[in-house]
């Protein structure tokens, strides 16, 4: 009789969970080099770090994320049995929400921060659509003036510049929820006498207004009314929209004309009758008044932009990339948004119950960071460290002791660690990008004297060499006094630009 075999444990697989990923070296290097320069555009015009947890109670965060078909909402969030319900935070906002509640009597009133960090979203992962990305934020809590919508929108311009995007590759499109109340009062989809009536079919509206770039008419269209087939044959059930009431909603979307003023007046047309509508396109008019004061170019009035996220009260916009970049079949397509945000008059109040007034703009880190790689705008990898190699292991303290040496003159700078021949430890070298390698073995160490390998100018005279005698002959490897070590390596450095 056979013996049964003892199933051995499956190893664990080594893969990331779908939606999620691995940054790198200069992915790192990169995103961090850009935050720092949009950083310093937010920082100039008078607004403080801040970092909150990235963990939140799901009382706290509310209810304000679009994609209501996943799993608690959109969240990722698990009950603890001493906290009740937590999640992970899904944007900056909520978070700040209820910071500047909890510690409001000792922040100044307005309150200006800016934030940056990874949020998480349970959202259905797909192309370009991850479960966990950075956001760079700037915030204005506690005015209700529509001038500190103008300034962040103009901030956010000058921090696309800072970064790299030339001020004609893109477009702050701004509108107006009011506006869009408006609409939707002259519709019969809202009463402010009754403000909860018909939110389920307003949500939907929303929601499909948000996709007009994504869908097209055609597809917003059909949202509005019974529903859309995507093309895997999935059915979304629409708003179930009168072809009179969708018509004023498609008409909306569509007011856009050549300038501002023009599609102002259109827009007081569609929301004749309604006072809130009124009131937020008198709002862009403000806007547009300000940024052009200020200097600011590339903004316009769009009423198709609304914003998915459920707790805008007024302004909202967008920052559009306007130059083409090729997809994944070859097309030619704009690269899209990269930064939104909005007025958030009531996320507060669910806090404090009085009236807190607040505004700012959401940076997609990610998305921007493609932008400037399509551009060509982010710099090349840089130099890795110097790599002091290890030709004697019993002489470890005097290799670290050297690597310590260039570290204190502002040198980046390791010892080789892995073990194994020359070879092995220039392979490395080339792995790192590394700019110069130190050679000290047990001859050198007699005659005071150090080998120093210049491994970007041997790179380029590598392809000419035939012979060993060659190699050590071309001056990419010199030989130098011990004391002349670190004045010999910076001067290296400075020539090649590492």
């Amino acid at each position: 009789m056979a013996k049964n075999k003892v199933k051995k444990p499956r190893r664990a697989r080594a893969e990331t969970p779908r939606g999620f990923r691995d940054y790198f070296g200069q992915d790192v290097v990169a995103r961090s080099e850009m935050l720092s320069r949009i950083t310093e555009v937010y920082y100039a015009h008078g607004f403080d770090p801040l970092e909150t947890s990235a963990v939140e109670t799901v009382e706290a965060l509310g209810k304000f994320l679009p994609d209501v078909d996943r799993p608690n909402e959109g969240v990722f969030a698990w009950e603890d049995g001493d906290e009740g319900w937590m999640a992970l935070r899904y944007d900056l906002t909520a978070p700040l929400a209820r910071a500047f509640a909890q510690h409001r009597r000792d922040l100044p009133n307005p309150y200006r921060r800016y934030a940056v960090g990874p949020v998480w979203r349970n959202e259905k992962p797909g192309p370009g659509r991850f479960r966990q990305f950075y956001q760079c934020d700037a915030d204005t809590v506690g005015s209700a003036s529509v001038a500190a919508d103008a300034e962040i929108c103009g901030m956010l311009g000058s921090a696309l510049t800072a970064a790299g995007i030339d001020a004609a590759d893109y477009s702050i499109r701004i509108n107006n929820r009011k506006v869009m109340n408006g609409v939707l009062e002259v519709a019969g989809l809202l009463d402010s006498a009754n403000p909860e009536a018909k939110a389920h079919e307003r949500g939907i509206v929303m929601r499909a207004v948000d996709k007009l770039d994504r869908l097209g008419l055609d597809g917003v269209r059909a949202l509005l009314g019974e529903g859309r087939k995507d093309e895997s044959g999935d059915f979304t059930k629409g708003a179930g929209l009168a072809d009179e009431q969708a018509s004023l909603i498609v008409e909306f979307m569509g007011a856009r004309r050549d300038d501002g003023a023009a599609t102002c007046t259109r827009l007081r047309e569609l929301v004749s009758g309604s006072i809130t509508g009124l009131e937020g396109v008198q709002e862009l008019e403000t806007i547009g008044d300000l940024l052009t004061a200020r200097g600011q170019t590339g903004f316009m009035i769009d009423p198709s932009v609304v914003r998915g996220l459920g707790y805008y009260t007024g302004p909202v916009f967008e920052a559009e990339l306007t130059f083409e970049v090729l997809d994944d079949k070859g097309r030619k397509q704009q690269f899209g948004s990269v930064a939104g945000g909005g007025r958030y008059d009531d996320l507060i109040t669910r806090f404090t119950g009085e009236k807190v007034p607040g505004t700012g703009v959401s940076v997609g880190v990610d998305r921007l960071l493609a932008a400037l790689k399509a551009k060509g705008r982010l710099a090349d990898q840089g130099a890795g460290p110097v790599v002091v190699t290890v030709m004697d292991k019993g002489r470890m303290a005097d290799y670290q002791a050297m690597a310590a040496e260039l570290r204190n003159a502002g040198i980046r700078a390791e010892v080789f660690l892995g073990g194994g021949n020359m070879a092995k430890q220039m392979k490395y070298a080339d792995q790192r990008s590394s700019p110069v390698a130190i050679v000290e073995g047990g001859n050198e160490l007699e005659r005071g004297v150090v080998q120093v390998k210049d491994l970007v100018l041997g790179a380029k005279l590598a392809a000419n060499i035939e012979s060993n005698e060659d190699w050590k002959a071309q001056p990419a490897q010199q030989e130098i006094a011990r004391g002349d070590l670190v004045a010999h390596v910076k001067s290296m450095l400075s020539r090649d630009g590492a």
